[in-house]
């Protein structure tokens, strides 16, 4: 079992799973093309997704269980998951002894057995599984054991479904790349266009997806754009999720307004005269376009971006390889070390749940002593 990229007619992407035979395993592809095509899920969702799945299906296999089976047995796939590193060739596994680190972790984990889940639920209300499964994988419970105000106005009756397995991931800050990382790597940047993208994910926390899809009329410079029809003012650019030809994805639905601080604005200035110098860049409405490297003038791949920051690492002399995310992760965090209040940050960096955005709100332990020093001490108090 393995995942595999399918290619639509229509040029959309996705990502299913066949077996050993190349044949497409049916319940799967079924539920990746729900995903992608009815869910409207992002390519590389399915592409995760896909993995996870064919994870258990090989797993299923392996151990000679039909898939319905696998799931009445999952805690001995999460022993698995947790003991079991496949060999390069495929035909066995290597299991992991007294002592030692568990081959994944309970994240890696809980996000296989998150898609597990989204499986057997499809399967089951497609009618390509029994429908006895959903009990083995959640907690099923009615809302007549609820109060009266938290059922809502009309009291009708609502299922609640809570995932049965689920491991423990232990409480980890947020890794970000600090402030001094960020500048050195602006300093080792070769380019124009390589700061800007910097920029672009350590001052307004875009994603690798949504930075690649821009385009030119998404990115207002004036001081007032409404005379054009928009109603933000000052200088912003607008995140739009689209199916571009470049594989870049925002992940939002909706679409967000990114205020640019100066810095930005000089950003995209400076990058506006290096572009205007490669005529084989000028026709394209992609803002972020190859210069340096054929086919020039093609719209950057979200992959070249990681590339990118690896080199300006290497270069800039950095301890560690800065990931683009963890620039995203430091614009978060300065957002909440600037005061920003929760909604400010989820809008900002368009999030779906408030969950996704408190993460940056647990303050470092510098602020926490600094916190504890502002506090009078009680010798003060007495001699006012």
């Amino acid at each position: 079992m393995r995942a595999f990229v399918i290619t639509l007619p229509s040029g959309v992407r996705y990502w299913t799973v066949l077996d050993e035979d190349l044949g497409i395993v049916a319940e799967a592809d079924d539920f990746l093309r729900h995903l992608r095509l009815g869910r409207d899920r992002s390519e590389l969702t399915t592409k995760s997704y896909a993995g996870s799945i064919a994870l258990f299906l090989r797993w299923c296999e392996g151990t000679g269980r039909h898939w319905h089976a696998g799931v009445e047995h999952l805690g001995l796939f999460i022993m698995w998951l947790r003991h079991a590193r496949e060999t390069e060739d495929g035909d066995g596994v290597l299991l992991a002894g007294p002592g030692t680190d568990p081959v994944r972790g309970a994240k890696r984990i809980n996000g296989v057995l998150t898609a597990v889940r989204s499986l057997v639920a499809h399967a089951v209300a497609a009618g390509r599984a029994p429908g006895r499964l959903l009990p083995v994988l959640y907690e099923v419970g009615d809302a007549r054991d609820l109060p009266e105000e938290a059922r809502g106005e009309d009291a009708a009756m609502a299922w609640r479904m809570r995932a049965r397995h689920r491991l423990h991931e232990p409480e980890a800050g947020v890794d970000r790349a600090s402030d001094e990382e960020i500048v050195s790597l602006l300093r080792a940047c070769g380019s124009a266009r390589d700061r800007l993208i910097v920029l672009l994910m350590a001052r307004a926390g875009l994603r690798r997806g949504e930075m690649c899809g821009l385009r030119r009329s998404d990115i207002h410079l004036a001081l007032d754009s409404r005379p054009l029809g928009c109603p933000a003012v000052r200088a912003h650019l607008h995140v739009v999720r689209r199916d571009n030809v470049n594989e870049a994805w925002a992940k939002s639905r909706r679409q967000r307004v990114v205020p640019l601080d100066f810095l930005g604005v000089m950003a995209f200035d400076t990058y506006d005269l290096e572009r205007g110098e490669v005529p084989a860049a000028q026709d394209s409405d992609f803002v972020l376009v190859n210069l340096f490297r054929e086919p020039v003038g093609r719209p950057m791949l979200p992959g070249a971006v990681n590339e990118l920051i690896t080199a300006a690492s290497r270069r800039a002399g950095l301890e560690r390889r800065v990931r683009p995310h963890q620039l995203r992760h430091a614009f978060g965090s300065n957002l909440a070390d600037a005061g920003a209040s929760l909604d400010e940050i989820m809008e900002l960096l368009g999030h779906a749940a408030a969950s996704s955005s408190a993460v940056y709100l647990h303050p470092d332990p510098a602020r926490l002593r600094d916190a504890v020093e502002r506090v009078p001490s009680p010798r003060t108090g007495a001699a006012r």
